[in-house]
């Protein structure tokens, strides 16, 4: 009998603290729903308190997912290792046809006597900033007119053409990009020398716009500067040609995004000036220089008609007398 009343008072005594955690988790729900802001407040208290000891416990933690992941980057790092020495191998090849090819060019031009190209400076710079003023996007170099920078020079990175400098500060210059819509710039689509205008629409790949109803272009050329009008070096790399919606478009080489340390090219051909007066094709040859004849305008009064010049006789000449004659033929 006593070990009956024993469990029953063990069952009623283990019940009661139940009930009491099951009201206090209601309890804390309510208030959890009335006060979110007391309890958020108390949570980051708690975990401001608790910092150093979260700081202490999860070094271990990342110490050995660190060591997981190395273990699973030294395969991949091996293959890319192995890839590497191979694209090394090849670009060693390359650049040796490259050094060939450079040597065999300069013996054929000096055979020729090709004019030399203009000389071609360039300008380290590194962006400092991106703005989206005053062109969609703007690309804002730290060096500006005190470096020799002026605006209409090319801007290039490592990968390719980016865009144009626009304006020059004293210490600071902006790019405008060649994606943006007031970006045109003529082009030159590699095979065949075709010429066309590269015209930026403010998407990541401008459009083309050939010179010519009979060029075809096809997915896969290479799209480089032309040089035209002389302010952009011609063969700077800008991209490749894609077809996209039935009308091609360039998927440009160089990322503006991603781009920190790029190079501002001094490339400006010298104005040509008039020849001198001695170096007309006229003089050279003897004759005088032709003056510019003045225009006679419809208001103009008629000349009058000119006087004939008068007649003049010219002197005649003695005839000698007979006797004159005899003497001379003795």
């Amino acid at each position: 009998m006593a070990n009956v009343s024993w469990k029953i008072a063990r069952r009623t005594n283990a019940q009661l603290p139940l009930v009491i955690v099951m009201a206090l988790a209601v309890v804390l729900v309510l208030l959890g729903k009335a006060q979110s802001g007391l309890f958020d407040r108390a949570r980051m208290t708690f975990t401001d308190w608790t910092q150093p000891l979260l700081a202490v416990a999860h070094a271990p933690l990342v110490q050995f997912d660190r060591w997981v992941g190395s273990v699973d980057e030294v395969f991949t790092v091996y293959q890319e290792n192995l890839r590497l020495k191979d694209e090394n191998a090849r670009l060693r090849q390359w650049r040796n046809v490259a050094v060939v090819m450079q040597d065999r060019v300069g013996r054929y031009q000096s055979l020729l006597h090709a004019v030399p190209d203009p000389g071609l400076n360039s300008v380290l710079a590194r962006v400092i900033g991106r703005a989206s003023r005053p062109f969609l996007e703007t690309m804002i170099l730290g060096a500006g007119s005190s470096n020799n920078i002026k605006p209409g020079q090319a801007v290039v990175d490592a990968r390719g053409m980016i865009g144009r400098i626009y304006l020059a500060g004293s210490r600071t210059s902006w790019v405008i990009l060649l994606t943006d819509l007031n970006s045109r710039i003529p082009v030159s689509v590699a095979p065949g020398n075709r010429q066309a205008i590269m015209v930026g629409d403010n998407t990541s790949m401008p459009s083309l716009d050939t010179l010519s109803q009979i060029v075809t272009l096809r997915a896969g050329d290479q799209v480089v500067s032309s040089g035209d009008g002389g302010l952009l070096p011609p063969g700077l790399p800008i991209g490749t040609v894609v077809e996209q919606g039935g009308k091609y478009r360039v998927a440009l080489l160089a990322d503006a995004g991603t781009s920190e340390d790029v190079e501002v090219l001094a490339f400006r051909k010298p104005p040509e000036q008039p020849p001198a007066v001695s170096q007309l094709p006229a003089v050279a040859a003897g004759l005088p220089p032709a003056t510019a004849t003045p225009s006679v305008s419809a208001s103009v009064v008629a000349p009058k008609p000119a006087t004939p010049a008068p007649i003049v006789k010219a002197p005649v000449a003695p005839q000698p007398s007979p006797a004159d004659q005899a003497d001379e033929d003795r």
